[in-house]
């Protein structure tokens, strides 16, 4: 017989784990995100002098032996090693202990909106200079993007669902929201969910400087991020990842699991309007945002912090003011809001897990981070943006958005427990 709880319907966040711009490890990372540390700096992964942007946010401490035999640490691509190291501090953290009717009832949702970029640059290369025979046998499974999940599950032996989202820089969010999603209607017990990415190398930083999407503030890597500034100039690639353990509501109290939070709402819409380019008027991500308080049950008067999408390019920045103004009417200009991507850049598709993980331990510690690089206020962008300096607040419920290249809207509700 079974011995698994009545499934409640319920979501609740009981591990996280992460590596990012700022620090591997999230008690490493969390005091220097409030402290308003920037992660931003000249690209040192490779010679960037011949791009138009020579800037991004590197994960610098990070070492795959530490998560993975020495073998597999060397060969695998920088996106995969992400996704296992956080998803083993999340699992970790949990302290869940996997029995073997367990390990059938915890699935894996971890996507990347790119995948083994820097595998596949290297290989091609090697194909360019030494022939077709001697690319790597390994490139299609270390290339494709679910394999984030994948792997994880095979360090971890977890062998319920098992997918991968892939909806550009919304896809860590979607993850979370999806992964929710199967563990309210019963289908898995817990669920690794987040988003990996490692985009930074040579065709990486050639194709988005093509798309004249990031700063060149080359000059000035510290200031480059500076989401809702007047002076704003693209955003600035960077790299890391984000998982959280989602664990049905009975089956953590029954286990006595510290709870971080309760994810209680998910939205999301498609602008169909531009493969790059957000709606103008933000009308994808006002749908989102609206379908997230619809499947919470809460109104936006209840939301007391807003991590916003804010990656720093005129075109987001604005219409995101535009669609929370929408959604929230006067109430728009209390909420307080904040953009870490002024700290670590852009994710990509890792972002909306950090950001669900920063909503976490915001809600949890009374504590909610700034926007740093907030000097210069423009008219269109007129929030409040937590400018600079981290502010204390008791926040029961907090609202993050992610929106991707193709018109891909995401917004999760948390709640805090």
């Amino acid at each position: 017989m079974s011995s698994r709880p009545v499934p409640s319907g319920r979501v609740v966040v009981t591990g996280i784990g992460a590596v990012t711009p700022l620090a591997t490890g999230v008690d490493n990372f969390w005091p220097k995100l409030l402290a308003g540390e920037n992660g931003v700096s000249r690209v040192t992964l490779l010679d960037p002098s011949e791009y138009a942007t020579q800037i991004a946010a590197e994960v610098k401490d990070f070492n795959a032996e530490d998560w993975l035999d020495k073998k597999e640490a060397r060969r695998l691509d920088r996106f995969i090693s992400f996704a296992v190291a956080s998803a083993t501090m999340a699992m970790k953290d949990s302290g869940i202990v996997l029995t073997d009717e367990l390990r059938e009832d915890f699935g894996v949702l971890i996507g990347s909106g790119i995948g083994g970029l820097t595998f596949m640059g290297e290989q091609h290369r090697r194909q360019v200079e030494h022939g077709p025979g001697k690319v790597s046998p390994f490139l299609v499974p270390f290339m494709i993007p679910d394999m984030a999940s994948g792997y994880t599950s095979i360090v971890h032996g977890l062998k319920g669902p098992n997918t991968c989202t892939v909806t550009a820089c919304a896809t860590g969010a979607n993850a979370i929201g999806d992964a929710y999603h199967i563990v309210k209607r019963g289908d898995a017990t817990a669920m690794l969910a987040g988003g990996t990415e490692a985009p930074i190398c040579e065709i990486g930083l050639a194709a988005f400087s093509a798309a004249r999407a990031m700063s060149t503030r080359n000059d000035d890597p510290a200031h480059a991020s500076r989401p809702f500034d007047k002076e704003r100039d693209g955003f600035v690639m960077a790299e890391g990842s984000a998982v959280l353990v989602l664990e049905d509501y009975n089956h953590a109290i029954a286990r006595g699991a510290k709870i971080y939070g309760e994810i209680v709402g998910y939205g999301m819409s498609g602008d169909a309007y531009h493969f790059t380019q957000p709606h103008p008027e933000g009308d994808g991500a006002i749908r989102a945002m609206k379908m997230a308080f619809r499947t919470a049950g809460i109104t936006p008067a209840e939301i007391g912090y807003i991590n916003a999408h804010g990656t720093s390019t005129y075109y987001n920045d604005k219409g995101e003011t535009q669609a929370i103004k929408q959604v929230f009417g006067d109430l728009a200009y209390k909420v307080p809001i904040s953009s870490t991507k002024s700290m670590i850049g852009h994710t990509l598709g890792a972002s909306g897990a950090i950001e669900a993980l920063i909503c976490l331990l915001a809600m949890k510690e009374g504590k909610l981070p700034p926007t740093i690089n907030y000097e210069v206020p423009d008219p269109e962008c007129d929030l409040d943006y937590i400018p600079n300096v981290m502010r204390e607040a008791q926040v029961e419920y907090s609202l993050s958005n992610s929106f991707g290249f193709g018109g891909h809207n995401v917004t999760l509700i948390l709640k805090r427990l």
